[in-house]
């Protein structure tokens, strides 16, 4: 007598993600480190400088956290209301921020105090900048004007305006400390000059504009707005190239990492997609716990963080690799072999599944019952195709079903309804249910006489069962 053979329950397991370069890199990241804030993160940028501590903006302060620790070092708290979109300088001294008293100020890290307030907007500003290698700032304000101002003597140096709705995105070229891009809630991206004081180009991105970001080498950069990230030609006179549908729900932040070989988006849907620049395609995903508001990337890419609606920062840290550290050197021993050793295999036992152990012994009824699990239907719908397919081979489904238990026809029926749409099951399943409505026609009063014509994949039908089985 053969020995009984398992049911092969992995045909139908979803196949895992591709195990790429991008996969294992960012897989290393450790799981999310949750610290909690006072309200909604507004915004988290990273030092240039290592360590690459991060700050974080929230209700009414300003805090720069050590990626390491998590724990909070300097706490920035000369605001009366909100403060907004806190950033780095470049050498990391400095720290600028906007907020909802309507200045923008300017604080020096190692001492906490505040070194300049730079006044002129009726709204509160929302982001804020650095000019590269120039002793500016530009501000970025809900009175739909964007100022360029002097950090010596805190003057207004040029007043942009052109929005009709509040500008709550703005970014500064890091090639071209001249250009100037603003975006509004009025859905368009505007880029301005400082050389010619002047408006130098206009795109409509469609939806409200929450960020920008320019790509390497300053030709190209990118609008996030609704569920769409688009790509401009700024070469080309602001020529759209293309448009990036990966969410679900409105993107929020957009960063570089990687030394600008990857584009990081967060969005709503609580995702992180990761693209390759080169072919924008999407290499890997992070998922969070909450819809995020805010993201921010360390340089050398040791760290990302993500702000959520709910106040709380998922922190997560590159895990180092460990070492193989040799073992303690021994004094070498010379010993003389006596005979060849001998390797005696451990045995192994493999459980076998209650379905197997009921099939083994042609118990239909029990077998179906036990695939019709909680446990197994919630986690693990494979094995209970597996366990029907069985019976549609042995010819058993109609003695499984013999006693014809009403609790085990709602059992199917729901088992029908939640899974015959999904494209592993589909085609077997509308197989399979065609027989169960013949078996179980006879029993079920109230139905029409052709019910072996009912279409399987018509929910209703499998509704109708269920109800009249109650």
């Amino acid at each position: 007598m053969t020995n009984f053979k398992r049911l092969n329950t992995k045909i139908y397991e979803k196949k895992g993600p591709d195990v790429t370069p991008d996969f294992i890199y960012w897989k290393q990241l450790s799981p999310p480190v949750l610290v909690k804030e006072f309200g909604p993160i507004d915004y988290i940028d990273f030092s240039p400088k290592e360590p690459h501590y991060f700050a974080v903006t929230c209700s009414v302060r300003v805090q720069i956290y050590n990626p390491i620790t998590k724990l909070v070092t300097k706490n920035l708290s000369r605001f009366r209301e909100n403060a907004y979109g806190a950033v780095f300088r470049s050498d990391g001294s400095l720290i600028l921020a906007g907020g909802e008293e309507k200045n923008v100020k300017l604080f020096d890290i190692s001492t906490k105090s505040m070194l300049r307030l730079f006044k002129g907007h009726s709204a509160p500003v929302h982001r804020v900048a650095f000019v590269h290698k120039e002793p500016q700032i530009v501000s970025f304000s809900d009175d739909k004007s964007v100022r360029v101002w002097d950090i010596a003597t805190e003057n207004t140096l040029h007043t942009f305006e052109g929005h009709s709705d509040y500008i709550r995105a703005g970014i500064v070229s890091p090639d071209m400390p001249n250009i100037i891009l603003s975006g509004g809630y009025d859905s368009i991206v505007k880029m301005w000059d400082t050389r010619t004081d002047k408006e130098v180009m206009t795109m409509d991105h469609k939806s409200p504009v929450e960020s920008l970001l320019f790509m390497p080498g300053g030709g190209m950069f990118l609008s996030a707005g609704g569920t769409d990230i688009k790509i401009w030609d700024a070469l080309a006179g602001g020529k759209l190239r293309g448009a990036l549908a990966q969410h679900h729900k409105t993107v929020t932040c957009l960063k570089l990492a990687s030394g600008g070989k990857r584009l990081l988006s967060s969005s709503l849907d609580r995702h992180v997609k990761i693209f390759d620049v080169g072919t924008f395609k999407v290499v890997h995903t992070l998922d969070f716990p909450n819809a995020i508001l805010s993201l921010g990337v360390a340089p050398d890419d040791s760290t990302v963080a993500a702000g959520l609606v709910d106040g709380v920062i998922a922190v997560q840290r590159r895990t180092e690799e460990l070492q193989n550290k040799s073992a303690p050197k021994k004094q070498a021993r010379q010993e003389i072999p006596t005979g060849v050793d001998e390797i005696i295999p451990q045995l192994t036992y493999e459980k076998e599944a209650k379905f197997d152990h009921f099939l083994r012994k042609f118990e239909y009824s029990k077998a179906l019952s036990a695939a019709l699990m909680a446990y197994i239907v919630n986690k693990h719908p494979e094995r209970t195709v597996a366990v029907l397919r069985e019976l549609q081979k042995r010819k058993a489904l109609a003695k499984a079903l013999k006693e014809k238990d009403p609790k085990m026809i709602r059992q199917l029926t729901r088992f029908f309804i939640r899974y015959i749409t999904d494209l592993r099951f589909t085609r077997f399943l509308i197989e399979i249910t065609d027989e169960f409505l013949d078996i179980i026609s006879d029993s079920l009063d109230g139905l029409p006489g052709d019910i072996g014509k009912f279409n399987p994949s018509n929910k209703n039908n499998f509704l109708k069962i269920f109800h009249l089985t109650n």
